[in-house]
């Protein structure tokens, strides 16, 4: 049937092809000289649009004779735009010339490496997300990149989702968004669940492993993303993305931007919608989004405003599945309350301003606030009713001292301050870059009980019985300078960072009394490093960096303040090779994290009976990474990498409690063990092809065997798992619109049962110790399907 549609359809548009008999063609060029390559051409008022290929050249054929108006536009350039009349085949040439406007990448320069610097990173464009953007959560477009491993609580990549590199989980990965601080101030994890579909409103990526240069917001001790959002784009768009997939799962995105108007402003916006019922049992997300964005262009400044939400709903998948559960019943989730939800929105708003000062000195400064406000709701069964404030219910003669009960435990909480950056070249090989921010935040917690099937509220409130309730204030302050210089085919880079950060939170003193407590750190950050340009595409670098980082809320808040863990330690050296050539990029990298106290969970109770992170003296990361990519033919290309690692704890201690006693009754103690969620392997392959518009892609991602605690015991670790998917895509141009794109991704193409993540805890009763292993399954063979249509 659908053979016989197109049949049908090429019959009925044979007369008006045979009518087609002329053709426009020409070149595009920037100022007189340089083939423009990716150009846009297109003919106005018609559904004919193309873009310039490598030498510059364009065409349309196939025209009928009339009078013709071509519009040819290329970033960074003004648009020009030529009429003629068509009786003939005509040569039409455009020479562009370059506006004299600060590029939008000025706003995140400064918390950024560049190809001289001696630090291990990795770039994406828009087009790489673009390629693997189906909707899942950010994490997943990343997956591919050296050194990282995801997992999702839902199985299937939306909802919550996790990410670690170098073995590193969110809350030790640096994130900022237009050099903004995105992770929690608390907790120190960034959430990106809370801005769904983000993706779409990204311009670029850069991912930098280990300390990496000085950024804004909490330290670095895995990596840092640095993530910029929209920028210019000179013509008007617009753009319609829907995907469906396994589990009911659907996404909707519409975008659309104004192009650059009158040479001075543009406007773009985009509002998401994404749902799935998820791969494990109830495991459901409904996830809503916005971006809008506008900015104003002068001859030597930049005037841009963000404002972006995001909201989530999502059933609570969080405690995994007991490993006995594993063989029977890989989808389990023990939630079964029907509202056992988690419920959030984010509101985002963020204000740039860059001048060009002179030809040598370029100030940035920014304005942000982001207000988050939201609760989870749970089913907690036989809860004591004094541990919720509540007072014992008396019926007959019975006095009820236990109950079932509804609970929300609620955020509300406002981030806000400012950042600047002032870039300064004298000459063309040397440049100073002095930058800084200060932020703080304030966060409100609280906790409800909203039902109960016995309580007594003493006279107070009655439903929506608020149990606890306690605020915190943190201040982060920090201020960098960084130079480079440039002799000869030497470079020698230098990054010296201050942090200052208070904390104010609720906990105890050093006498166990409750009452609002404080602490505060300062930080020197010193970071060093050389690259030397063995040709024009290719050099060698070394760098030593320091990064210090201040324990996270749970930390402070189970200890008093004399038993709280200190700050942790990181001596970064990193060391490499790159090498760009005309079909084959390379980058080896070889790198040594050594740890001083670094934070992990030991099962040790403090004085306060807390279960914290202690410190462990001495502890390390030692490997090698590989990126690589090559052009094979023409249509077919293969991206590569591996990281090759060990991860080490030289000496620590297990402690296990007695249930009945409550005291330590048994401790072990152990020696070089590896690093929990540390595998010694991590290699990942991308296959494509494609020819006339269709593309065949393989992707696959090997992880090695990971413990999930730091005992070296294989009854508590992941097993290695082999994933490959398979990517179908197919664009073109049709019926004027500028681009229809079919995108077919079938995932874990193999149907692997496996588990990406995972937790342990021991029990023990009466000098008995069990121990408990918790999964998270991944999903197996499944599907998105999309939908994407450009104007």
């Amino acid at each position: 049937m659908k053979t016989l549609k197109f049949a049908v359809l090429a019959a009925l548009l044979c007369p008006f092809w045979a009518l087609a008999q002329f053709k426009i063609s020409g070149t595009v060029s920037g100022n007189g000289t340089n083939a423009l390559s990716g150009a846009n051409v297109r003919v106005k008022g018609k559904n004919y649009t193309t873009a310039t290929n490598a030498n510059g050249a364009y065409e349309f054929a196939n025209l009928p004779a009339g009078n013709y108006t071509v519009v040819v536009s290329y970033v960074g350039f003004g648009s020009q735009e030529k009429s003629i009349d068509l009786n003939a085949n005509q040569t039409l040439n455009f020479s562009l010339q370059q506006l004299s406007f600060v590029a939008d990448e000025v706003v995140v320069s400064a918390t950024r490496a560049g190809k001289k610097d001696a630090f291990t990173f990795k770039n994406l464009t828009k087009a790489d997300l673009d390629k693997v953007n189906q909707g899942q959560d950010l994490p997943y477009l990343l997956n591919q990149t050296p050194s990282v491993v995801v997992t999702s609580d839902a199985g299937a990549g939306v909802g919550y989702t996790g990410i670690r590199i170098r073995g590193s989980d969110a809350t030790r990965i640096n994130v900022t968004l237009n050099g903004i601080p995105l992770n929690d101030a608390e907790s120190q994890g960034s959430f990106f669940i809370n801005l769904p579909d983000l993706a779409s409103s990204v311009d670029n990526i850069q991912i930098q492993r280990g300390v990496g240069t000085s950024t804004n917001g909490a330290g670095a001790f895995g990596a840092s993303l640095n993530i910029q959002t929209t920028t210019r784009r000179d013509s008007a768009y617009a753009e319609l993305n829907n995907t469906y997939g396994s589990y009911d799962t659907w996404r909707n995105t519409v975008s659309a931007g104004t192009g650059l108007i009158n040479n001075k402003f543009s406007f773009d916006a985009r509002l998401s919608r994404i749902k799935s019922d998820g791969y494990m049992d109830r495991a459901s997300s409904n996830l809503k989004s916005f971006f809008v964005t506008g900015a104003y262009y002068g001859k030597n400044d930049i005037l841009r405003a963000n404002v972006f939400s995001g909201t989530e709903k999502t059933y609570q998948a969080w405690n995994g599945v007991p490993e006995e559960k594993l063989l029977t019943d890989r989808t389990f989730n023990e939630f079964t309350y029907d509202n056992q939800t988690d419920n959030y929105q984010q509101d985002h708003y963020q204000l740039f301003y860059t001048r060009n000062l002179g030809r040598q000195l370029v100030a940035n400064a920014a304005l942000h606030y982001t207000y988050g406000r939201g609760y989870y709701e749970e089913f907690k069964a036989n809860r004591t009713l004094a541990d919720y404030g509540l007072g014992n219910v008396v019926v007959g003669s019975t006095t009820i001292t236990k109950t079932d009960l509804v609970r929300r435990l609620w955020l509300d909480n406002d981030f806000y301050g400012g950042t600047y950056s002032l870039a300064y070249t004298p000459q063309s090989n040397l440049n100073f870059t002095l930058g800084g921010a200060y932020n703080r935040y304030e966060g409100e917690h609280f906790d409800e009980v909203i039902w109960a099937q016995y309580a007594n509220y003493n006279g107070a409130a009655s439903m929506r019985h608020r149990y606890n309730d306690n605020d915190a204030f943190k201040s982060d302050f920090n201020i960098f300078g960084r130079a480079s210089y440039q002799l000869d085919q030497l470079n020698i880079f230098a990054d010296l960072q201050y942090r200052n950060v208070f904390y104010s939170y609720y906990g105890l003193d050093a006498n166990g009394n409750p009452g609002q407590q404080s602490a505060r750190l300062e930080f020197f950050n010193p970071k060093f490093g050389v690259t030397y340009n063995l040709t024009d595409r290719s050099n060698v670098y070394a760098s030593v960096a320091v990064g210090n980082k201040e324990p996270n809320r749970r930390d402070f808040t189970d200890s008093n303040v004399n038993t709280r863990p200190k700050h942790e330690t990181l001596t970064d050296i990193e060391f490499g090779y790159r090498s760009q050539q005309s079909n084959f990029n390379v980058g080896a990298n070889g790198f040594a994290m050594l740890y001083k106290n670094q934070l992990i969970n030991t099962g040790q109770i403090n004085d306060v009976g807390g279960f914290t992170r202690q410190n462990v003296p001495n502890s390390y990361r030692l490997g090698v990474e590989l990126d690589a990519r090559w052009q094979i033919l023409k249509n077919f290309a293969w991206g590569a990498t591996a990281t090759l690692s060990e991860s080490k704890i030289k000496k620590f201690t297990e402690y296990v409690y007695d249930n009945v006693s409550g005291f330590p009754a048994k401790t072990f103690d152990y020696n070089n063990t590896n690093i929990a969620y540390s595998p010694n392997i991590i290699l990942s392959s991308d296959l494509n092809y494609t020819i006339h518009g269709i593309g065949f892609g393989l992707i696959s991602k090997y992880v090695g065997k990971q413990f999930l605690d730091n005992t070296n015991t294989d009854s508590r670790s992941l097993d290695a798992f082999f994933v490959n998917d398979l990517r179908f895509t197919y664009n073109t141009p049709l019926l004027g619109i500028k681009n229809v794109g079919l995108n077919f991704f079938i995932n874990n193409v193999f149907n692997v049962k496996y588990e990406s993540n995972g937790y342990t805890f021991p029990d023990m009763n009466g000098g008995v110790i069990d121990r408990y292993n918790y999964y998270y399954p991944q999903a197996t063979r499944n599907f998105l399907l999309s939908l994407n249509l450009k104007f």
